[in-house]
């Protein structure tokens, strides 16, 4: 049996939700699925000594988990005092709004459509609510909007769906550019060796505590998909249905539908670079 110490970016065991560095804690949504693994995570930043909070992710729009994420707050003598969203997908971004009413906070994000409040995130921000020291890191790929978050105090870093606490991430077309997921993974890779960044607290699944392993498993992983999807091309699987009951046989069924949009986005990807015709 495999111990968690030696998985990929070395996931931390135990309960998802709750304190994970000094200055982040999660609180889990109840909106497990094959896709958000165990729920999305809710993600709260604070300095220690201040008396307010920057909430990450508010997650699905469910009026339970909104309240949990202010009453875990509160309970650590914080007041939520801005929302930032990674990305605009339903299960990170659709509590959003209601969390915003709750809270009396601006949500800011890279994408003007899921703004509320006025003021947007540009790359290279910092945010510096109640003391923080929070980079605004450009990372799309996953979507085009995707942003990670670089928290130096704790050496950490909010990934979003960029990296997960378990698998890998899905890269679906049309909304998913492989090749700018991969100049992502690279930048992440680069900011974990310049700046030591040792922590991945991700979207979903586990905190990771070998920033790096993780990275360089992901860029490993894509590095063998696209192989093999460019073998399955050559040996005569052209559509992507075809590449996807070649290459991922092994995989459930029931997840085809969205093997065969990460095909999509990997054969976009080859034919980009020439390497299919």
């Amino acid at each position: 049996m495999t111990s968690a110490t030696e998985l990929p970016g070395r996931p931390r065991a135990g309960a998802l939700g709750g304190p994970a560095t000094a200055r982040a804690t999660c609180v889990l949504a109840p909106n497990p699925s094959a896709m958000t693994l165990d729920g999305t995570n809710t993600w709260i930043v604070a300095e220690p000594d201040s008396d307010l909070a920057v909430v990450i992710d508010p997650g699905p729009l469910d009026e339970t988990h909104l309240q949990a994420v202010i009453s875990t707050a509160e309970a650590a003598g914080k007041r939520v005092a801005l929302t930032l969203l990674t990305h605009g997908h339903p299960d990170h971004f659709d509590g959003a709004a209601r969390f915003a009413e709750l809270t009396g906070t601006r949500v800011r994000a890279l994408d003007p459509a899921l703004r509320l409040g006025g003021e947007g995130l540009g790359i290279g921000d910092v945010i510096t609510t109640g003391g923080l020291e929070l980079h605004v890191l450009s990372t799309p790929g996953h979507t085009a909007d995707s942003l990670c978050f670089h928290l130096p105090a704790d050496r950490a870093l909010f990934t979003g769906d960029t990296v997960l606490g378990r698998g890998t991430t899905v890269v679906a077309h049309p909304e998913g550019r492989l090749g700018d997921y991969l100049d992502s993974l690279r930048r992440l890779r680069a900011l974990a060796v310049e700046e030591g960044v040792e922590t991945i607290l991700p979207g979903h699944g586990p905190v990771l505590d070998d920033a790096r392993g993780a990275i360089d498993f992901y860029l490993v992983h894509r590095a063998k998909r696209l192989a093999q999807v460019e073998t399955a091309v050559e040996n005569g699987h052209r559509s992507a249905a075809e590449v996807v009951a070649h290459v991922y046989a092994d995989v459930d069924r029931s997840l085809w539908p969205a093997a065969e949009l990460s095909v999509r986005a990997q054969l976009e990807y080859l034919g980009e670079h020439g390497l299919i015709q």
